[in-house]
């Protein structure tokens, strides 16, 4: 890669809504852009989404750093039981 390509990296699990972003990226994508599509259902690709600190996919980092997009820490105790859940009918 040379110091002007900007290396974006996809963390996928291979669903609907990871192949939607993957083909989003690609559309948008430039000519100075390595797109790399990675299956987290790979253990050392997921050993690389913690590190970027991925919560959830799809996730897409570019040089090496999380895009803001997808920073949220995923589902988590409190918003889901304020959203209903484990609550009776």
């Amino acid at each position: 890669m040379t110091a002007n390509k900007r290396k974006v990296e996809v963390f996928s699990a291979g669903c609907p809504a990871c192949a939607e972003t993957v083909k989003l990226v690609q559309q948008i994508a430039c000519s100075s852009c390595e797109v790399e599509v990675l299956d987290m259902n790979k253990p050392e690709v997921a050993a690389k989404a913690r590190q970027y600190g991925v919560k959830t996919v799809p996730a897409v980092a570019i040089n090496g750093k999380l895009a803001g997009c997808c920073t949220d820490a995923g589902p988590n105790e409190a918003a889901l039981r304020s959203a209903g859940l484990g609550v009776a009918g």
